[in-house]
């Protein structure tokens, strides 16, 4: 069999692999896909995914989970020189449920470094802690295209945000790993979210 033959059939079953999976090359790498039509809950969302692993910019992307969020800004962080930023330019804090209301998180200094968000107040919290915990993440963002890339670099804090994509884990040929935390109630070292954005809306004031 030639070579060239041997690559139109690999290309052939990737693609179908792709379409029985219910995403094409292009959908995942050029196109910013539409939010019309998804019902964004107070919460985020996320479902099992049988999307399999591809390549972006060098790293293996393996979708973990569905992912569907809308939220309010808290803070944005761009991210140039470590190691993730190739990848993911972008951290945002998000905030959901009571806590994306200003009268809660206005009430709170908000701040982001070293893809860590911190946030402390004054006297009484403004909700209980637990409900903070669960009802706001530092969330590292990898841009599916240039259209998502560019609407990140335009989010603000206070605005509000609808995405969808992916959870995923990202792994590098030199064996660095980035895994995405699957859960809301966890803090600390692993509970970000690591999310391939297929596409992003700010939402008109």
């Amino acid at each position: 069999m030639k070579p060239k033959t041997i690559v139109l059939i690999a290309l052939t079953v990737l693609g179908y692999n792709l379409y029985q999976h219910g995403v094409t090359i292009n959908d995942i790498k050029h196109q910013q896909q539409p939010l019309s039509g998804i019902q964004f809950k107070k919460v985020p969302e996320q479902s099992p995914t049988n999307i399999p692993p591809f390549t972006d910019n060098n790293h293996t992307i393996t979708p973990l989970a569905r992912f569907t969020i809308r939220a309010r800004v808290l803070s944005v962080e761009q991210y140039r020189f470590d190691r993730a930023a190739v990848i993911a330019p972008v951290d945002l804090a998000l905030a959901w449920g009571r806590m994306a209301d200003p009268v809660y998180y206005e009430r709170m200094d908000v701040s982001q470094s070293g893809r860590w968000y911190f946030y402390h107040w004054a006297g009484e919290p403004p909700l209980p802690q637990q409900e903070i915990l669960e009802s706001s993440a530092n969330m590292h963002m990898i841009p599916a295209n240039d259209a998502v890339r560019n609407i990140l670099k335009h989010v603000r804090r206070h605005q509000m945000v609808r995405l969808k994509g992916f959870l995923v884990e990202v792994n590098s040929p030199d064996g660095w790993r980035w895994r995405s935390s699957l859960r809301r109630d966890d803090s600390g070292d692993g509970a970000c979210e690591v999310v391939y954005v297929e596409a992003i809306d700010i939402e008109a004031n």
